[in-house]
């Protein structure tokens, strides 16, 4: 009896165990929808590493050509306008300088020879009210209009903002700035023929090429300072070596003037650039009709 007892209470002490959870079994259509999702989510990782890797070499390409181009600024534009307008799938891409609150057109890729000849043609220009660089420049903003046709602008005929709809066929415009000091010393706009807003990665994307502008022109500007400093020292030391050269001439000349005036004609006429140079003396007094010229010295280029 007592070995009964125990074995009834080792067994109510013992934890009872729950019921195993019904196996759910994957019908052959639940398995094909988990593998439809797994190579969405596969393909659109594989699309984004594209892009990225797509982004990475435009960039580096761009950052080759600044380095490249020896101060000028075309080439640089250039390369940039044709990755923004393709990266961003954008069917054509300005890019527009500001001079004193005017704008020129400095590059552009794939714009429609009406509407490019039309820009070209107008040169400098003031943006329209409510235009996309107006805009830009009041609020030192990207800017993305949907429809450029539905705008004021172009309901009231701005010539400019006629010419983007009408001879380049404009729908959806990106602006952005290129920004130096918060100042606005440029706009790059991309345009699609459709109404198809950008996305957020595009206008990311349009916006670091703004900033590889401002770097192109601020190092194309460095680079002419340089080299203006550089011819202007260079100017200064031959100037102050033909100095010592007359000088040193006159120090030995005992008295003799066609020496010091060969090497002070032969000094300014390398100088100044010239072909040759003549010095004349005049003789005889001021408004006198006795005054003459005396040909005292004359250098002919060799």
């Amino acid at each position: 009896m007592a070995k009964r007892r125990k074995r009834r209470i080792s067994a109510a002490a013992r934890p009872r165990r729950r019921p195993a959870a019904p196996r759910v079994r994957q019908t052959s259509g639940t398995k094909k929808t988990t593998l439809a999702l797994l190579e969405r989510e596969l393909d659109a990782a594989r699309r984004q590493l594209r892009e990225a890797l797509e982004q990475q070499t435009a960039t580096s390409e761009v950052l080759r050509v600044i380095s490249n181009s020896a101060g000028e600024l075309e080439p640089v534009f250039q390369a940039l306008m044709s990755n923004a307008v393709r990266l961003c799938e954008a069917k054509f891409g300005v890019l527009y300088q500001n001079e004193g609150g005017r704008f020129r057109m400095a590059a552009a890729h794939d714009v429609p020879p009406p509407f490019a000849l039309a820009r070209s043609r107008r040169g400098l220009f003031h943006p329209a009210p409510g235009s996309p660089v107006d805009q830009v420049m009041k609020t030192r903003r990207t800017v993305q209009i949907a429809d450029v046709a539905a705008t004021r602008a172009y309901a009231e005929r701005h010539p400019t903002i006629v010419e983007a709809v009408e001879l380049g066929g404009v729908r959806t415009s990106l602006s952005v700035p290129m920004l130096k000091e918060n100042e606005v010393i440029g706009v790059i706009i991309i345009y699609r023929q459709e109404v198809r807003p950008f996305s957020d990665r595009q206008v990311a994307l349009l916006t670091n090429f703004a900033h590889q502008a401002v770097i192109a022109i601020e190092n194309a500007r460095l680079l002419n300072e340089l080299r203006r400093r550089t011819t202007d020292l260079s100017e200064a030391l031959e100037q102050q070596t033909a100095t010592s050269g007359v000088l040193r001439v006159i120090s030995s000349s005992s008295g003799e003037l066609a020496p010091v005036f060969e090497s002070l004609l032969a000094s300014a006429k390398h100088l100044c650039g010239a072909e040759f140079g003549i010095i004349f003396l005049r003789e005889g007094m001021r408004g006198s009709i006795s005054q003459r010229f005396s040909l005292l010295s004359l250098q002919i280029m060799k």
